[in-house]
């Protein structure tokens, strides 16, 4: 049978002693920008989605269904065509996630960066410009190709670039620069709202992220591994000395680089193949595909996208219902910093842990409120008290979230796959994401209207359901370097069946 592609050592993993430097800094917080990218959209839908000049001019009859004297609160914003505004961009994101892997291994990461920034610039400057559905449609669709590409490689950059030590905190960057995406967004929402062109700005304006991580991008050099994987052997070792400072065993970990990157090139079958076919490869396997799932169940994405939506449908103003979205975006972005400070220390497991058990107490609050004080029919009005208990309870979530599987999402992906199948791992990672989120993005307010206040107990028992799998099944690779990580799977309960000490990459054909 063929060998596969993955080399266990069950001894302890080595400390290759590099330090937090300038240089590391600095690549990884140009690298982490990239998440402005994804985060600006999030936060922007919803906020626009919201804008009656907006609505006038591409969907009037969300105006006329609100003109309406009595109304279901549950069913305000439930139009097909106007969640399609929304999550088009994520069948494009697809789309390119899938392509996104072979591209990143043929022309790297920091390409793959620059590409990804020029496309959803393009689609940010078509979007504020677009004078019908079509156009829209269309801008949406380059930011989504965009998306595609910069998260599949920026992650995978920052793992592979941060020291050991340092791993967790600097690749929850991406979800910090992120949060800080939708951050902007609610505030630039907020701001244009009165104005009546102001949805033009708030959608031309993605192009400034964009600018951000394409020029950054000039100016930086790619991860030592997806150089030495492409044969620039010299230029890969340069860069290792430049990031990991004076003091640092750069041989050692070279070293370790090149011998996973030589392991991997002796198996012939492509990447997707052995991830779904060799035995030693299904922890990656299970985890490729339940680490996105569970990220979009915790029900944050659709919250963030359609946060004034659904302070619109508690009773909110439409300024309001968009300064709690500010508020929710703000909340979001603390736990997040304060999450880069105890990620390498506590491990990832405690803190999916804590961050679950806060969800579902908030998720449970907010079906509890909702369905008692709106009811099932919709059209009962909130007092102003049970509201603002409904925005507490929205950013309890959202912090849950942010110290949790926010950075964790993302950083789990970025460390746990062997170099020969990393891209693979993270392209399937960021293609499940994305499909799922236009699952949702497109359910969501359909889903709302017909479970009303249940959508948030739906969730709520998601989160039940991922927390319980986490402590099963997850291992710690807190402290772990990439090229050991193969001792976290030897030393598991369930998952040392999969894969054996001392298994060797390149076994024989028999």
């Amino acid at each position: 049978m063929a060998g596969g592609a993955f080399v266990v050592n069950d001894g302890p993993a080595p400390d290759y002693g590099g330090r937090l430097t300038l240089s590391v800094l600095m690549t990884c917080f140009v690298a982490a920008s990239g998440g402005l990218i994804f985060g600006y959209d999030i936060g922007i839908s919803g906020g626009v989605s919201q804008m009656e000049p907006f609505l006038r001019r591409f969907f009037p009859h969300v105006l006329e269904k609100m003109a309406v004297a009595k109304h279901n609160d549950y069913c305000l914003y439930d139009s097909q065509a106007l969640t399609a505004f929304t999550s088009s961009l994520y069948v494009a994101g697809l789309l390119a996630s899938l392509v996104a892997s072979r591209v990143t291994k043929a022309i790297g990461r920091q390409r793959v960066m620059l590409v990804g920034g020029a496309l959803f610039f393009a689609g940010g400057a078509i979007t504020g410009a677009a004078m019908n559905i079509a156009m829209l449609i269309i801008g949406r669709m380059l930011l989504g190709f965009g998306v595609g590409f910069t998260n599949q490689a920026t992650p995978v950059f920052l793992s592979e670039m941060a020291p050991t030590q340092w791993r967790g905190s600097l690749t929850a960057g991406f979800q910090i620069f992120l949060a800080l995406g939708v951050l902007i967004a609610n505030l630039t929402n907020y701001a244009t709202a009165r104005i009546s062109w102001g949805w033009r700005l708030s959608l031309g304006l993605a192009g400034a992220p964009a600018v951000i991580i394409f020029l950054g991008a000039l100016f930086l050099t790619d991860t030592p591994s997806s150089l030495v994987m492409r044969g620039k052997a010299d230029e890969a070792r340069a860069a290792l000395v430049r990031v990991r400072g004076a003091g640092a065993d750069v041989d050692a970990e070279f070293q370790d680089i090149v011998r996973a990157v030589e392991v991997a090139r002796e198996s012939e079958e492509g990447a997707f193949h052995r991830m779904a076919t060799r035995r030693e490869y299904r922890p990656h396997l299970v985890l490729a595909v339940a680490v996105p799932m569970f990220f979009q169940l915790t029900g944050v994405i659709v919250l963030s996208f359609f946060a004034p939506l659904v302070f619109r449908t508690a009773g909110f103003g439409s300024n309001a219902a968009l300064m709690g979205a500010v508020i929710l975006g703000g909340v979001n972005l603390g736990a997040l910093m304060l999450s880069t400070l105890v990620i390498d220390r506590y491990g990832r497991r405690v803190m999916f842990m804590v961050g679950g058990i806060q969800m579902i107490v908030a998720q449970v609050a907010m079906a509890w409120i909702m369905g008692a004080q709106v009811g099932k029919s919709g059209d009962a009005p909130m007092a102003r008290p049970y509201g603002v208990a409904i925005l507490v309870f929205t950013c309890m979530h959202a912090a849950g979230f942010g110290w949790s599987w926010g950075p964790l999402g993302w950083v789990v992906p970025g460390e746990i796959f062997p170099v020969d199948i990393r891209s693979a791992g993270q392209a399937m990672n960021v293609s499940i994401g994305l499909g799922l989120t236009f699952v949702q993005t497109q359910s969501f307010l359909p889903m709302l209207c017909s479970f009303k206040y249940a959508t948030f107990a739906y969730y709520a028992g998601w989160v039940a359901v991922m927390t319980v799998f986490i402590a099963l099944f997850l291992p710690e690779t807190k402290g772990v370097p990439l090229e050991s990580m193969g001792t976290v799977w030897v030393k598991h309960w369930y998952w040392k069946r999969f894969v054996q000490p001392q298994a060797k990459i390149a076994d024989s054909l028999t």
